[in-house]
């Protein structure tokens, strides 16, 4: 309608449960905001991050495309994937944003350029611009010291969790910490609990704005367990360990499957 203002939602996850979520609200009438882990340590990305020293592409190149208004052919050529060479295993999109971070020296710049030649419809913010990792202690001492280590492990339900943290320490990226402050629906995305959503919550800034704003907060929690990561988990469990590991309750509301 005329003369009505947008509602603001932020959606705050990873890679794929954040695809999903934004593909669903991109054809609404919203000032859309995808807030985007920066620990991803796996396959391009991480391969990227050690040869180069640029910030994790992956997640934030799934969120561009999910929110882009652009051609669907476009929107392929970004997310096409080599398969041969010594390129193989990269996107195309991996190494467009990389290659902008390197000519910007800046990755929050790399995303703007990205998000002008996918025309998105809303905005693609890291939640931190420093460089860190998701580290994890079980419950034997086992030290996983990155995303792709604590993703690839079987052992956090049978060992337990001793702590979870980033190395170094990081701090939010301020636009995000405005727009989850003015926004008036947050959405926290599924995706893995350990390596995708809890980096997020744990970066600093990012718990206290979201206790601190005044918007509505809803957790879509995701349709299945994750086989040594949350094995038996009910939805009540999924929420908690969110909650835990962000030292803050913060959950309005619980959007799950019940079928």
């Amino acid at each position: 309608m005329v003369g009505v203002e947008k509602k603001h939602v932020v959606v705050i996850g990873g890679g794929t449960g954040s695809f999903v979520v934004l593909s669903g609200l991109r054809d609404y009438n919203l000032e859309l905001t995808a807030v985007v882990a920066m620990t991803d340590h796996g396959g391009s990305s991480g391969q990227l991050r050690d040869e180069l020293g640029v910030l994790p592409p992956g997640d934030v190149r799934q969120c561009l495309v999910a929110l882009s208004r652009a051609s669907e052919q476009l929107r392929a050529i970004f997310t096409h994937r080599f398969g041969n060479g010594a390129l193989k295993g990269h996107s195309l999109g991996n190494l467009f944003l990389a290659a902008c971070e390197e000519l910007t020296g800046s990755f929050e710049e790399a995303v703007l350029v990205a998000s002008r030649v996918l025309a998105i419809h809303g905005t693609v913010l890291p939640v931190t611009l420093e460089n860190s990792n998701v580290c994890m202690e079980l419950g034997d001492g086992t030290m996983l010291k990155n995303e792709c280590e604590i993703s690839q492990s079987s052992m956090l339900r049978s060992l337990g969790v001793s702590k979870i943290f980033l190395d170094p320490p990081a701090l939010a990226n301020p636009r995000v910490i405005q727009a989850i402050r003015h926004a008036d629906l947050v959405v926290i995305a599924p995706g893995n609990v350990y390596a995708s959503l809890i980096p997020n919550l744990l970066v600093k800034g990012i718990a206290e704005a979201l206790c601190d704003t005044r918007a509505h907060i809803v957790y879509v929690c995701n349709l299945m367990t994750r086989r040594g990561h949350t094995d038996g988990f009910c939805v009540h469990n999924f929420a908690q360990t969110l909650e835990y590991w962000a030292r803050a309750q913060f959950i309005d509301t619980i959007l799950f499957n019940s079928a």
